[in-house]
C-alpha cells in the first residue's frame, strides 16, 4: 500500500478474523504432517456457541466484502481463530509445518482481493524455524506482520530466546501482534463457566505478555519494533502503566535493561492497543496512552463482535473528536502495519 492510495482509504480494520478450519488448511500442510489424525490443533473444552445459540459464521469472499462495505471498511487485516493454538504443540517440526501451511493458505485468501491483508504465524517452539518463516511470510508471501497467542508457551515473550524473531521483524519493518485466546492464564483451573473464562483469559494473558516484554527489555533492545496488543480493549493500559511503574521503581535491578519507566515505553509511539468501539474509558485512554497508538478492530465475524454497528458506534460518539476518530479508524493502523 502506498501513501497515494492510502489517502483514498476510508477505514482500516486492524483486527478481523478468518475461520481457519482444518478442511481449509490440510491441503496446504506438507506431507506427512497433513495426515495427522484428528484435529490439526488442540482444542479447549468449552463450547463458545452456547450449543448453537451463538453462531460464528464463516463468510465466503463475497459475503465478507459485502459486510465490509456495510461497515464502510476498506481494508481488513485478517488474524487466525483456531490457529493461535499452534503455541501448544509440543512437536517442533509439526508446529513449523502447520505455520507454513497456514501462511500459504491465508496468502491465497488475500490474493482474492486487495482489500484483504493478513498476518502470519511462526513456530515460537523453534526460533530458527520461526525466523526463517518470518522472512518467508513477510518477504515472499507479503503478509503484514507476525501474530502470537502466548498460551502454552514454555517461556514468556520477553525471554532472550525469542529475540532473533523480534530482530528479524524490526529488520523487515513488520510488527509483532500479541493476540491471545480465551484459554489463558495457563494452568488456571477455577473457571466454572465459559463466561468466567472468556472474561478473564484473554486480558490477563495479555497483561502478562506486556509486562514480560517490558521487563525483559524488548523495547530497549528493539526500539524500532512495532508491537500491538489486540482483542481486549485499551482500558487496561493506563492501569498497567501505573502498576508497572510502581513495581519497577522499587526493584529496578530485576529489569536491568530498562533505561526508562515502563510507561514511557508503552507511550513511546510504536506500541499499539486495540480499542473497543463502546469503551467508556476511550477518551481517558486517548489522553493517557496517546491519540496515535489506539486502533479500531472489528473482530468480525466472531459471535461477540458488534457487526454491523462497529464503525457507526465509533463515528456516533460525542466524547472524542473527528481527528481522534480518523486516527483510530485509519491512520494508526496504517502506521502499525507500515503502510504510510
Amino acid at each position: 500500500m502506498t501513501a497515494t492510495n492510502l489517502a483514498d482509504v476510508n477505514i482500516i480494520d486492524a483486527d478481523g478474523h478468518v475461520i481457519d478450519r482444518d478442511a481449509n488448511l490440510r491441503k496446504f500442510i506438507a506431507e506427512p504432517y497433513s495426515r495427522r489424525q484428528g484435529s490439526l490443533l488442540p482444542n479447549d473444552v468449552w463450547d463458545a456457541s452456547m450449543y448453537g445459540k451463538l453462531i460464528t459464521k464463516s463468510p465466503d469472499l463475497q459475503t465478507r466484502l459485502r459486510d465490509m462495505d456495510t461497515e464502510q471498511i476498506d481494508i481488513s487485516v485478517l488474524f487466525p481463530t483456531s490457529g493461535f493454538g499452534v503455541t501448544q504443540l509440543p512437536e517442533k517440526d509439526y508446529a513449523a509445518a502447520f505455520c507454513r501451511g497456514y501462511n500459504d493458505w491465508i496468502a491465497s485468501v488475500c490474493a482474492e482481493s486487495p482489500r484483504l491483508k493478513a498476518v502470519g504465524l511462526v513456530p515460537f517452539q523453534d526460533v530458527e524455524a520461526a525466523v526463517n518463516e518470518t522472512q518467508r511470510a513477510i518477504g515472499k508471501l507479503g503478509l503484514a506482520g507476525i501474530t502470537v497467542g502466548s498460551f502454552g508457551m514454555k517461556e514468556h515473550l520477553g525471554q532472550p530466546i525469542y529475540w532473533p524473531i523480534y530482530e528479524e521483524l524490526q529488520k523487515l519493518n513488520a510488527p509483532l501482534l500479541v493476540h491471545n485466546s480465551r484459554q489463558g492464564p495457563a494452568g488456571e483451573i477455577r473457571f466454572d463457566t465459559f463466561l468466567f473464562r472468556h472474561t478473564i483469559g484473554r486480558p490477563f494473558e495479555t497483561l502478562l505478555d506486556c509486562a514480560a516484554l517490558i521487563y525483559g527489555g524488548v523495547p530497549e533492545k528493539f526500539p524500532k519494533l512495532r508491537v500491538a496488543f489486540l482483542e481486549c480493549g485499551c482500558g487496561w493500559v493506563p492501569y498497567w502503566m501505573d502498576r508497572m511503574d510502581e513495581e519497577w521503581e522499587k526493584r529496578k535491578t530485576e529489569a536491568p535493561l530498562l533505561k526508562k519507566k515502563p510507561s514511557e515505553y508503552i507511550t513511546a509511539g510504536n506500541w499499539f492497543y486495540a480499542a473497543e468501539p463502546e469503551e467508556s474509558t476511550l477518551p481517558y485512554c486517548l489522553e493517557k496512552v496517546g491519540e496515535d497508538v489506539l486502533l479500531f478492530a472489528s473482530d468480525y465475524p466472531h459471535w461477540d463482535g458488534g457487526f454491523p454497528y462497529m464503525t457507526s458506534t465509533v463515528r456516533g460518539r460525542k466524547d472524542i473528536t473527528d481527528k481522534q476518530k480518523e486516527n483510530l479508524m485509519r491512520n494508526n493502523a496504517a502506521k502499525l502495519y507500515g503502510w504510510n
